[in-house]
């Protein structure tokens, strides 16, 4: 989920190709679910509404800002993105009434720090050590400012606080910058795994999906007011303008312990050769990117950076026991592919970055702060995100492993295995370590650009 650091895609700069226009209203649609931009900074601003109507002349200024779909299809080169997303307190501070703020689902209406146990998020994962106010009742509203690179980011950051002072009556919670990491010429996080290769495609926009990433998923997997993998769409929020173009995003802040991941190789890897399978079978990917359903011996990156090839595998015929990827590798649970049922319905949309200073090799862990902080986008957060992160990154049974989560994003204390199928005998790794802690979360609304309209113009 690392901030754009590669070269741009060929979509960027030129006129994106022809969709079904009663497919998807692209100029309602925020862009953030549609484009990745191609930003090598960004910044989250988490604000507070101390007056609903100081708050409403915020929004009504920042909609204007708003990057939509529409303009990044135009073929428009830019320098920053811009998004805004509130939560549900958010949206009630505004002044949204109390018949159409119930109309949301229960899970959005709760937030994500009151459903951290469903989630799984325990021990030093829970709410009660989250940073920046993000576990607080005044957090309200999110804007995502994605910018080409860190001088633009200051600029931005600078007009908005100019902006803010005033609009006396909203605050900065708390902020996070991000930045790509080096080396630039691709995307990846502090562990150093390639990212941003496997991503589902939105039916409607024109995008053809990569070998092995199956069909193009219906729109209304991902934006309110559309047909979706089962038929019609399913009742939104009212009034009926809330209910279109709209998504609901979760949001993670996830510090990465590079030090004690790079501890943990060296201890069960006794050459950088041993230590890097290691590394692969954690992910299910060498760090190169590459699959090791494709490639289970030795890395290969060449593979790694062909699109069209790396992700063109399944699982349950390629690898059914899972003597390349174990079933209980990252990738394994996180997209289970041909193994799970009703895939389709599960999808998600990724967007992030990396933050905090890389740590060089070979040096000790310095104490800083580095991690991710990413947004999963969908149209059903239980459906979705909570199933996703309930069953396949923390239920210990899954695949039937009896003892293990996600270990790379699981949530660890220590109690858990990892298992390696191996012939004639597997490897089991007994007690892994916690490689990363969510330090903050949160659940909001991307509201089309009808609908900030609307949530601004309340009396």
């Amino acid at each position: 989920m690392a901030i754009y650091s590669a070269p741009l895609p060929k979509s960027v700069g030129r006129e994106l190709p022809k969709a079904d226009a009663a497919s998807l209203e692209f100029e309602d649609i925020q862009h953030f679910l549609i484009h990745r931009s191609p930003a090598l900074a960004a910044r989250y601003e988490f604000l507070t509404f101390r007056e609903p109507l100081a708050g409403r002349a915020w929004l009504r200024a920042m909609t204007e800002k708003v990057t939509t779909a529409a303009a990044v299809r135009s073929g428009q080169l830019n320098t920053r993105w811009v998004t805004v997303a509130l939560n549900w307190n958010g949206i009630r501070a505004l002044g949204l009434d109390d018949h159409s703020l119930a109309s949301f689902p229960e899970e959005f209406r709760q937030g994500m720090a009151t459903r951290a146990e469903v989630l799984g998020m325990t021990g030093a994962n829970h709410p009660e050590h989250w940073k920046g106010g993000l576990a607080s009742a005044d957090l309200h509203a999110i804007v995502i400012l994605f910018a080409r690179d860190v001088p633009e980011r200051e600029r931005c950051r600078v007009e908005h606080e100019k902006f803010l002072s005033q609009c006396q009556g909203v605050e900065v919670l708390s902020s996070l910058d991000l930045e790509a990491i080096p080396p630039f010429d691709y995307a990846h996080e502090h562990f150093g795994y390639r990212d941003r290769l496997s991503q589902p495609v939105i039916e409607g926009t024109g995008e053809e999906p990569m070998s092995g990433s199956g069909p193009a998923i219906k729109a209304g997997e991902f934006f309110l007011g559309y047909p979706d993998e089962e038929g019609p769409s399913a009742e939104g929020p009212k009034p009926e303008i809330l209910s279109r173009n709209g998504s609901y995003l979760a949001y993670l802040m996830m510090e990465e312990h590079v030090g004690a991941f790079r501890d943990f190789l060296r201890q069960h890897g006794e050459t950088q050769d041993e230590q890097e399978l290691v590394a692969a079978k954690l992910m299910g990917r060498w760090r190169s990117g590459a699959p090791l359903v494709l490639t289970p011996e030795k890395d290969d990156p060449k593979l790694a950076g062909d699109y069209q090839s790396t992700n063109d595998f399944d699982f349950g015929k390629m690898d059914p026991r899972g003597y390349a990827c174990p079933l209980g590798a990252h990738i394994r649970r996180m997209n289970p592919r041909d193994t799970a049922a009703n895939m389709n319905r599960r999808k998600m949309i990724r967007r992030g970055g990396t933050y905090g200073p890389p740590l060089p090799e070979g040096a000790p862990e310095d104490g800083r702060e580095r991690g991710i902080a990413a947004f999963v986008g969908c149209a059903s957060l239980v459906r979705q995100f909570e199933f996703a992160m309930n069953v396949w990154a923390n239920d210990p049974n899954f695949h039937e492993l009896g003892n293990e989560r996600d270990p790379i994003f699981g949530t660890q204390d220590g109690t858990f295995d990892m298992t390696i199928p191996k012939r004639p005998i597997r490897k089991k790794i007994k007690g892994l370590p916690a490689f990363t802690t969510i330090c903050g979360g949160a659940y909001f609304f991307l509201p089309g650009i009808k609908a900030l309209r609307y949530l601004a113009s309340l009396t």
